[in-house]
């Protein structure tokens, strides 16, 4: 249980930090919402984002389980990331997200992708 000590730590931090999506849009917009606000999209992104908090932190209790989801995250985190960057610089009123969400989702993927490498899965024969 040591060996994912690290990785359940910030699965943890992770999943409660996916669950404040909708409090951090609401108190640095320029950060965490694309601008003019759309209802619709915030919804779907909180919708999102907070059932894979839940699901991350579900995953802290035995991460070697759920690998899976973790890598999903990992990639999911960088691909939205970037993205995301492109357009901030694109469009000059989004470069809070430079600042915001963009570098958010790089730390993430670079921290659950480095711990989640170092976890060994044992081979079922």
């Amino acid at each position: 249980m040591e060996q994912h000590r690290y990785l359940r730590i910030a699965l943890v931090i992770v999943g409660i930090a996916f669950l404040m999506v909708y409090p951090l849009m609401k108190i640095w917009s320029s950060g965490w919402s694309w601008q003019p606000g759309q209802y619709e999209y915030e919804q779907m992104i909180i919708g999102i984002y907070a059932t894979l908090g839940v699901f991350l932190l579900w995953a802290s209790r035995k991460p070697e389980a759920h690998l899976s989801l973790i890598w999903f995250t990992v990639w999911s985190s960088f691909v939205h990331g970037v993205i995301m960057a492109v357009h901030a610089v694109i469009d000059s009123a989004e470069r809070g997200h430079l600042f915001g969400d963009v570098p958010a989702l790089i730390l993430v993927a670079i921290v659950l992708g480095f711990l989640a490498s170092r976890e060994v899965v044992p081979v079922h024969e």
